[in-house]
């Protein structure tokens, strides 16, 4: 089973990287299993960790108000019929009502308060932390301040909105390094993983080359023919 899954993650992954020369039925085959193999498992998980508990065994113990949830639920897939469509907006506009009620008091307490208090720093401080405070604190109000549209940005607003514009595209450029270096972090572990097996991997890569040469060739030949 290992050998076996050696030379499936290893396939799948010269698969995806095919696409670097472009796009080809070796990547789409890889692409749709991915896609429905995480589709698959979403659904067995939803099964397993939503409606089997919260659902089909709370109607076996006699809570039938739960039932009141699987009607709404179905009515869900009325949109799919024109006629009934209307009777989707129900449980759509209860499942926003209530989500929105609920992440309010959840986004105010867990986000919004925290970062509050989190920008009540002291700036007096000894070393480096006063730095640092004072930085955060002027990032904030002037990152505020750009988002204030209620007052044409010219004069002094224009230059603080500027500065703000500075912080702001700070934070979206170590945001977007931060996900590069994730993705890198992933690359090279199916890299590392390519290099578990030398013999397998070049198998692999050879018939995966020899598919596209082939597949190629035939493209071209269709193409010119057309």
């Amino acid at each position: 089973m290992d050998a076996l899954q050696l030379w499936i993650s290893t396939a799948l992954t010269l698969c995806i990287l095919s696409f670097l020369w472009k796009d080809n039925p070796l990547y789409k085959l890889a692409e749709h299993l991915f896609v429905g193999i995480s589709a698959g498992y979403y659904i067995a998980l939803a099964w397993q960790e939503t409606i089997r508990p919260n659902l089909v065994e709370e109607v076996a113990r006699g809570n039938w108000i739960r039932l009141g949830a699987a009607i709404l639920g179905v009515l869900m897939f009325t949109r799919f019929v024109p006629k009934i469509s209307w009777l989707s907006r129900w449980p759509l506009a209860f499942v926003v009502g209530m989500y929105a009620g609920i992440n309010v008091i959840a986004f105010a307490s867990g986000d919004l308060i925290l970062q509050l208090q989190s920008t009540m720093v002291d700036v007096v401080h000894d070393g480096w932390t006063a730095v640092s405070n004072v930085i955060l604190v002027i990032g904030l109000a002037t990152s505020l301040i750009y988002f204030y549209f209620s007052k044409e940005q010219k004069g002094a607003l224009g230059v603080v909105s500027r500065i703000g514009i500075f912080f702001l595209m700070i934070s979206f450029g170590a945001s977007f390094g931060y996900t590069v270096m994730s993705r890198m972090s992933l690359a090279i572990g199916r890299t590392r993983e390519l290099m578990v097996s030398p013999a397998t991997t070049g198998i692999l890569l050879l018939a995966v080359a020899v598919f596209l040469f082939v597949w190629g060739r035939r493209q071209r030949s269709t193409g010119e023919g057309a």
